[in-house]
């Protein structure tokens, strides 16, 4: 048993050590409106991704991105610590959509793959569910099916119940069975994606302060459209071709894409071009391609486009003049430089 005199030292010391254990949980490098700044700027930056080009965004979210792996190398308490993760997660997100953009699918599933990590860390299922749509999206692109269907089961595992993400994953896992060739689970996947709409809230939450309810109308009409181009039922695709036009056409301004429209443009000009209209199917392959942001996905389809027009209808004027016009695209594009990959 020790001594009064050498207890009361004991609790005196013990006293001092509480006192630091509190300034450490408290010290922290970040300044009081770091984390308010980095709110703002992923903000803008949502808002910037369909309206600037998709080089110029990445550059400028890639520098934030690194400026938040600085801070989390940095002092910080438990609580920041959990916000700067999260940020972190919503950079890499965007980063993997500009990415895929840019045409660089290798860099594009490594920082989605990077935001669902963090996003795990931060334990925010919201993130973790938006960085596999990306990754679900590029695997499409990427001609990886298979691939597509995981992040998709990753993606659903993590999604808020009852948010337009949830018909945004059912609908991709449609796409993805339609790219396998597998009809029936695209019906499986496409209705799970109707049921799930079904069951929104009258007002669904926003990201980053946007309306995402658009995101999953449009996934209900273009999705399919290119899930029935894949399964050869041009009808089927025209009519969600056309519903997809229409709705980004009623979408309010901040919501709408010009990638995603020019893609339902190219839906349609497929199914016209299934039907034995290649006249239309070119016009609007044009018009896709007049928009004001062709991305790598965008050429991607118009390549789709112009190889079924030129086996169909070989030798026309017009499908030449398309196919000439996409060819020039993609040489600017292979001129610009690549996506800076994670770290570099």
């Amino acid at each position: 048993m020790a001594a009064p005199v050498a207890a009361a030292q004991i609790l005196e010391q013990a006293a001092a050590e509480a006192m630091e254990f509190t300034r450490q949980a408290e010290a922290t490098s970040l300044g009081s409106g770091t984390l308010d700044h980095l709110d703002l700027a992923i903000t803008e930056f949502n808002r910037a991704y369909s309206l600037k080009p998709p080089r110029t965004v990445f550059d400028a979210v890639m520098d934030y991105r690194r400026k938040v792996d600085r801070l989390l190398k940095a002092p910080h308490t438990h609580r920041q610590e959990r916000e700067l993760l999260t940020f972190a997660g919503w950079l890499s997100e965007l980063l993997a959509w500009l990415a895929h953009d840019l045409g660089d699918a290798r860099a594009g599933l490594a920082f989605a793959t990077d935001a669902l990590v963090h996003g795990q860390e931060a334990g925010n299922g919201q993130l973790c569910a938006w960085a596999m749509d990306a990754a679900a999206s590029i695997n499409l692109y990427g001609h990886h099916p298979h691939k597509a269907r995981l992040a998709v089961a990753k993606g659903l595992a993590e999604a808020p119940a009852r948010h337009p993400l949830t018909v945004r994953l059912h609908a991709q896992a449609a796409r993805a069975a339609a790219a396998d060739g597998d009809a029936e689970g695209f019906t499986t996947a496409f209705h799970a994606a109707e049921d799930a709409h079904r069951s929104l809230p009258t007002c669904p939450p926003r990201r980053f302060g946007m309306d995402v309810m658009p995101l999953a109308d449009y996934a209900l009409t273009s999705y399919p459209a290119t899930s029935f181009i894949w399964l050869g039922q041009a009808e089927e695709a025209r009519q969600h071709a056309e519903r997809a036009l229409a709705t980004y056409k009623a979408a309010p301004k901040a919501s709408r894409s010009p990638s995603r429209e020019a893609i339902a443009r190219i839906d349609l000009a497929m199914a016209h071009a299934l039907s034995g209209a290649p006249e239309d199917a070119v016009a609007l392959g044009h018009q896709a391609l007049d928009s004001t942001r062709v991305v790598d996905s965008v050429r991607h389809r118009a390549s789709d486009l112009t190889s079924f027009l030129t086996r169909r209808y070989p030798r026309r004027p017009e499908v030449e003049s398309l196919r000439d016009r996409l060819d020039a695209l993609d040489a600017d594009a292979r001129r610009s430089p690549p996506a800076a990959g994670p770290g570099a």
